[in-house]
């Protein structure tokens, strides 16, 4: 697979996902208390992965389901664009930047 590394993001489309994210103090707050919720929600995993593990696991889920159902009706070329450049974002990156601030027990 070829990677085009964007500003130290696996791509310019991740990168921008998250420059939204950062850049929009609702958005900004929205997601940091998300990040947080999944945090103190999260069980003692039983599959083996780690709570930090778990816990990107189900923020990633949680960001893409978000910006898959959120976004906006399009048809044809347009709706395809929009589908590729969401295809290529990398959410788990995304979740992790999230968790970053967040304390997460090992």
């Amino acid at each position: 697979m070829n990677t085009k590394q964007y500003n130290g993001w696996t791509n310019y489309e991740t990168w921008v996902v998250n420059v939204w994210m950062d850049n929009e103090e609702g958005t900004y707050n929205y997601w940091r208390e998300v990040a947080q919720e999944v945090s103190d929600d999260l069980e003692t995993p039983t599959n083996g992965m780690t709570r930090m593990d778990e816990a990107v696991y189900l923020l990633t889920d949680r960001l893409r389901e978000h910006y898959e159902e959120n976004r906006p009706e399009l048809t044809g070329v347009y709706a395809d664009l929009i589908g590729a450049a969401l295809a290529e974002v990398n959410w788990r990156e995304i979740a992790e930047h999230l968790l970053e601030n967040v304390e997460v027990d090992a």
